[in-house]
């Protein structure tokens, strides 16, 4: 018997489905986030996680981004045989109907952040398509799609090789995921894929992260098959390196790691690695021909009651009268608040300050003495002064951080995640400072927003400069002016510390 499906229901499933992922995290992501909050010893990490939860639960009641980078479209899908759609569109402009309809709903505006002619003029596409789609032909009378939204900044930290047969998976992995830094925003899962060819693998990869978080089912249950093996063993010794929430150091650093495999060539082991990060976002949907299939939304119950409290001996900082000499005496790993001030940039607008400043022409915007905070909002909506505005991975503009500190005088920079050493170099050649924001906190972040203005580059959309006044917005003393990075720092003790624990279990036993 065939089932007719039609093309406006395929259009209104996508678009609510991907509606629904940016506010609302799957109930088994928000269970094990707040299973590792209630674990942590680490306070920087425990802090971290505190804020994402936060940010989840107003993202849920406010029907706002979990993330400033509502992330790019993936979508599976596998059509029945004995399915005719009916429509005047091919499925495939059906499909990013519907990613254009979800992210340009005047109620909830997502960011467009797809840009066409990747190696050229890099132009984006204002409504986020194209989404990457994978099809499948299989047997039975229904549409079974899964949607997901993907960040930059974790497929960013992507990893893929092409081993010998005999090498090792754990040890490939345990050395790749100290080198994807913070960038990917720990706590979250690994997508491993191995086998087939060096597509599959990725691809194998990427699918996997659509499971539900189950590692501690499997832990108790036991594993049944190489794959479950492997899961058991990276879930165990990922987390013993000690990186924790955000890449402070602390006892998650993964919630939980899926292995899928695939038969291979004889000569090939082909291994991928993708990191979902905090802002985990997928749904699934199945087609009957009986309308649309829409999301049914969660319990705000199901959230966590957790407050976070910065205390009272918090340093608050003014950026309107900071001085450099100010700046000199924080301390890495240090809660600051910041208010006044701050200006923002990021990839696109510090390739053009550079190009600028190398050309002898006048920036529109005096950096001296400011901040500046690696970020690309989204649209504000309703009342909002601007929408969610979480930070963006700093390494990005860490070719630029020198020229930059040295021909303006910036004083500090505000972004997620670790900076390399060419940068840390940098900031502390000229006493400077880098503060690092919560990745997976957007909603939150933004409520300290109280004012934004573009002062610069306006034709950047997003990536313009802006001008924000904030209060209180809460950030970490990442890299100080001394060059101590708490992102080197933190995770050196926390896998010490482990490791202590680990030894004095053994002789216990």
């Amino acid at each position: 018997m065939t089932t007719i499906i039609q093309q406006d229901d395929i259009i209104a499933s996508v678009a609510d489905a991907l509606q629904y992922i940016s506010y609302y995290h799957p109930k088994d992501f928000i269970d094990a986030m707040h299973q590792a909050y209630l674990k942590e010893r680490s306070q920087a990490a425990k802090d971290a996680i505190a804020q994402i939860l936060i940010n989840s639960r107003m993202c849920a009641q406010g029907h706002r981004p979990i993330c400033q980078d509502t992330g790019i479209v993936t979508i599976f899908i596998h059509v029945g045989m004995n399915v005719k759609i009916e429509g005047d569109l091919p499925l495939e402009d059906m499909l990013n109907e519907g990613v254009r309809q979800a992210y340009k709903h005047p109620d909830n505006v997502l960011r467009a952040s797809i840009l066409s002619d990747p190696d050229g003029a890099r132009k984006n596409t204002g409504d986020n398509t194209p989404a990457i789609i994978h099809y499948k032909i299989v047997p039975g009378d229904t549409i079974d799609v899964h949607v997901a939204a993907k960040g930059g900044g974790s497929e960013a930290k992507s990893k893929f090789a092409m081993l010998n047969p005999s090498d090792s998976v754990v040890d490939w992995v345990l050395k790749m995921v100290p080198q994807m830094g913070a960038g990917w925003c720990p706590p979250g899962m690994l997508g491993i894929g191995i086998g087939g060819t060096a597509e599959k693998a990725m691809l194998i990869a990427k699918e996997s992260l659509l499971e539900p978080v189950d590692i501690h089912d499997l832990i108790k249950r036991g594993a049944s098959n190489r794959a479950e093996e492997l899961r058991l063993e990276l879930f165990d010794k990922v987390n013993k390196l000690g990186i924790g929430a955000q890449g402070l150091g602390g006892l998650t650093t993964v919630l939980d790691v899926k292995v899928h495999d695939y038969p291979t060539h004889a000569a090939n082991k082909a291994v991928a690695i993708i990191p979902n990060c905090a802002a985990t976002r997928h749904a699934h949907f199945t087609l009957k021909g009986s309308g649309p299939a829409l999301q049914t939304p969660p319990n705000l119950e199901d959230w966590p009651d957790i407050s976070w409290e910065v205390g009272e001996s918090v340093r608050r900082v003014n950026l309107d009268t900071v001085k450099p000499e100010d700046v000199q005496t924080w301390k890495s790993g240090e809660t600051v608040l910041l208010s006044g001030k701050l200006l923002t940039g990021r990839d696109a607008a510090h390739k053009r300050m550079v190009d600028m400043i190398n050309k002898g022409e006048p920036l529109p915007v005096d950096l001296q003495g400011r901040f500046i905070y690696y970020v690309g909002p989204v649209d504000p909506v309703r009342t909002e002064v601007v929408g969610p505005a979480g930070p963006t991975t700093a390494t990005r503009m860490d070719k630029f951080t020198r020229t930059v500190i040295e021909k303006t005088g910036l004083l500090g920079m505000v972004g997620k995640a670790e900076r390399g050493d060419a940068a840390i170099e940098a900031i502390k050649d000229n006493k400077a400072v880098y503060l690092m924001a919560v990745g997976g906190a957007a909603y939150l972040v933004s409520k300290a927003i109280t004012a934004a203005k573009v002062v610069g580059f306006a034709d950047l959309g997003m990536e313009a400069i802006y001008e924000f006044e904030v209060k209180d917005m809460p950030v970490t003393v990442a890299v100080d002016s001394t060059g101590d990075s708490a992102h080197k720092t933190g995770p050196q003790v926390w896998q010490a510390k482990i490791a202590e624990t680990e030894q004095v279990l053994t002789l216990k036993d």
